[in-house]
């Protein structure tokens, strides 16, 4: 094993592991642990990967993410009384309202099943091709294609992120979702 080859690596593809990472988890200490827990693991295979080191690392994320989904506990505590939130389009402007369209999407990739959420992920911010995300997925091209096909169509009906030229209709929208 070559320590600073590996030390190399960390150094430069930890800001873009973390960004993967954040992708898939929506949770800045959540993505630091997962590509925490993804580089230990690529530590005891590095004799084996170093050649296409990011791509090994990203299926491990991958795997990893997968493996705390469908054990994870978030912690969630019901309450009777829900936080306040303020209105950011009327408050602050154009700025926010751009902001909250992203919240939008961050929430509704979030109500993607994980497997439809990897591939978008993979595909569409992380600019892989079908063929990579395939490989880092351990999944056919196929797959990738139909997941990444299936997720679009479940983000072009979530109604947060209808397009509306009145921004009061959007947020009527938005008080249904909570009510729901």
């Amino acid at each position: 094993m070559d320590r600073e080859s590996f030390d190399d690596f960390v150094t430069t593809g930890s800001t873009r592991l973390l960004r993967t990472a954040y992708l898939l988890t929506h949770d800045r200490a959540l993505a630091e642990d997962l590509v925490q827990a993804s580089l230990t693991k690529a530590w005891f295979a590095w004799g084996r990967i170093e050649s296409r080191p990011e791509a090994y690392v990203r299926r491990i994320m991958v795997n990893t993410y997968a493996s705390w989904w469908r054990r994870r506990w978030n912690g969630e505590q019901p309450t009777g009384e829900l936080p306040e939130r303020h209105d950011a389009h009327r408050l602050h402007g154009a700025e926010n309202a751009r902001v909250d369209e992203r919240t939008d999407l961050w929430r509704a990739l979030e109500r993607l099943p994980k497997r439809q959420r990897a591939v978008v992920v993979l595909r569409f911010y992380e600019d892989l091709s079908e063929a990579e995300t395939a490989e880092i997925m351990q999944c056919s091209v196929g797959t990738v294609k139909s997941q990444a096909s299936r997720a679009l169509a479940k983000l072009r009906i979530d109604p947060t992120l209808r397009p509306t030229d009145d921004r009061g209709d959007r947020d009527d929208v938005r008080d249904e979702e909570r009510a729901r």
